[in-house]
């Protein structure tokens, strides 16, 4: 990958000193990271690719800055949250162009092994993306860092840039607001004869 080879040789010597790993390591490391949330903020799937090499490009840009109050992986999560906040915001005016994308795209996915694994794949992605897409986006942020990341509630504020309290304000909402949408659906397949 070209942008693999350009992370490898474009390591900062000082910034060779405060990490122990080269720049091509801690992308290896934490694309798939990158990858996944970026997907579960709402990033369109056409941006993705374009998203996770702006993300790499901060963490290059700044590495030398990176001062280790939060674990490299809850700074990276906050550059990955506000690239994906940039992404979701200037979507709107490509949306006309990426929807025709879009369904070029989804037509060459590869089939999973049994088409009762195809139906239960895209069921599980679509309830996981409608329950998330009614949340706020902040709540979605806490959310997806705590419960889907495994994050503890602090490393999830130190990656947002919050403070604890606000972290678990959002966090109940978003479970909440979670809780309450499966109730009614629940509700309304029990009705359904």
């Amino acid at each position: 990958m070209k942008f693999e080879e350009e992370l490898a040789g474009s390591q900062a010597p000082h910034a060779q000193a405060k990490l122990p790993r080269t720049l091509a390591e801690i992308y290896l490391e934490y694309a798939p990271l990158v990858f996944r949330n970026l997907r579960r903020m709402g990033v369109a799937e056409a941006n993705i690719e374009d998203a996770v090499q702006d993300v790499f490009i901060v963490v290059h840009r700044q590495l030398s800055r990176f001062e280790g109050r939060s674990t490299l992986k809850t700074w990276i999560l906050g550059i990955t949250l506000r690239v994906a906040k940039d992404y979701r915001r200037s979507e709107a005016r490509r949306a006309r162009r990426l929807d025709h994308l879009a369904g070029l795209l989804s037509s060459d996915v590869a089939l999973p092994s049994s088409p009762s694994d195809a139906v239960e794949q895209k069921e599980a992605g679509q309830l996981l993306h409608d329950l998330l897409s009614l949340l706020s986006e902040q709540s979605r942020e806490m959310l997806l860092l705590v419960e889907l990341e495994g994050l503890s509630v602090r490393e999830a504020c130190d990656a947002l840039n919050i403070r604890l309290r606000t972290g678990q304000r959002r966090l109940r909402a978003g479970i909440d607001a979670i809780s309450a949408a499966v109730s009614r659906t629940l509700a309304e397949h029990r009705r359904q004869p």
